[in-house]
């Protein structure tokens, strides 16, 4: 997209702005007013059973991930559903039960689904990328029980929902703004999913791709995603995330995107996280080791491919927020804006919280925001920050 330069908000500083995502021109690094509040320096034989019937193993205590630092409130609707009563098991007590086949199966015919793979931990490669049926009821739920891992092989996305993909199926007249599907995915482990020449919709997602209804994770892992590495808009080596219900937030609670060196994701732009006109609130959970390793930025400059913003989070579009609290965010590495996050709200009515969380040696090689080390934003106000640590 085009659009006629604005003068930049917090910034004494007049930025050309020439395209969605408002990356500054031949400026490395634009003022912004200091916050008011102090910055402290398998087997081919699918296996899914409806759950009436059949018998499953007790389930395993789930491994913990995210930040155990972190302790941020967590409130009902971003809490872990409840899956005692499953509607579908993958899995018949055996490793060799649990395979691609099954969790697409599964997935597609949605509700409540759980795993019986047996007492070990498990990697079930998936073969196809699942996706969600549309039409296929209201609330889905993918869980893990902690001992699952989903890999993407290094060939292809893991997950997909899309309210306005007819190939889902269409289920009211405004696929852009539906409450349905509501898809939860939890205490699983999302790797090596890769979206890398996947056009659809923009790009982007290496493991997960959610347009639509609302979507939320809890206690879950994201290691060694990828997404393409060039392009100024794309992004989400993990997660990409579109058009939720009435804006209404992603919830990402005690999860983990990276964690180690060699783990992180890797995508032009977000290298964990990344939407467009959506909101999130990130509650203890951990992003580290993530990079966007696009050149040129958003407009991209002449001669280049674009990208590059956003370490860990890229959000871009017009009313929005982001929350982050009880979160450690470090490591994290930008070739142009936001080591950490970038943040441009178009229209200068988004906002962004920093609670109770740390944020540390995330390095924006291009540009940042004056007193928000690892971060680049343009919004209504500068980001509020309390109890929290910001450092180079």
């Amino acid at each position: 997209m085009r659009r006629r330069a604005l003068a930049a908000a917090l910034t004494t500083v007049v930025l050309a702005l020439a395209g969605c995502g408002g990356s500054p021109r031949d400026v490395a690094a634009p003022a912004s007013p200091v916050p008011s509040s102090p910055v402290a320096a398998a087997s081919s034989v699918p296996a899914t059973s409806s759950a009436p019937g059949s018998t499953s193993a007790a389930p395993p205590s789930p491994q913990a991930n995210g930040n155990p630092n972190g302790r941020a409130a967590v409130p009902a609707e971003a809490r872990a559903a409840d899956t005692s009563k499953p509607t579908r098991v993958i899995g018949n007590g055996t490793p060799a039960s649990c395979t691609s086949e099954a969790v697409v199966s599964a997935v597609g015919a949605g509700g409540v689904i759980t795993f019986n793979c047996g007492p070990q931990p498990v990697t079930i490669t998936m073969k196809a990328t699942a996706k969600i049926k549309n039409v296929q009821g209201a609330k889905i739920v993918l869980d893990g029980g902690g001992k699952v891992t989903l890999s993407g092989e290094g060939k292809r996305r893991i997950l997909y929902m899309n309210t306005c993909d007819k190939n889902q199926g269409w289920t009211t007249s405004h696929c852009q703004d539906q409450d349905h599907p509501s898809l939860t995915v939890q205490n699983l482990t999302f790797a090596d999913g890769n979206s890398t020449g996947d056009t659809t919709e923009g790009g982007g997602g290496g493991a997960i791709f959610v347009r639509g209804g609302r979507f939320k994770v809890v206690n879950a892992r994201f290691v060694r995603n990828r997404c393409d590495q060039t392009g100024p808009d794309l992004g989400g080596a993990a997660i990409r995330v579109l058009s939720q219900y009435h804006n209404q937030p992603v919830y990402i609670v005690s999860s983990t995107f990276g964690g180690a060196a060699g783990q992180g994701g890797v995508c032009a732009n977000g290298g964990a996280l990344s939407s467009i006109g959506v909101s999130w609130v990130v509650l203890n959970s951990v992003l580290s080791y993530n990079s966007a390793v696009g050149k040129g930025a958003n407009p991209a400059r002449p001669g280049t491919p674009g990208g590059g913003s956003g370490g860990a989070i890229y959000c871009d579009g017009n009313q929005f927020t982001v929350r982050l609290a009880g979160t450690l965010v470090e490591q994290n590495k930008a070739n142009e804006g936001g080591g950490a996050v970038f943040f441009v709200s178009n229209d200068r009515s988004g906002t962004m919280s920093i609670e109770s969380s740390t944020l540390r040696k995330n390095p924006s090689a291009g540009f940042e925001t004056q007193g928000f080390p690892g971060i680049y934003f343009l919004g209504a106000r500068p980001p509020s920050v309390s109890s929290s640590t910001l450092t180079r």
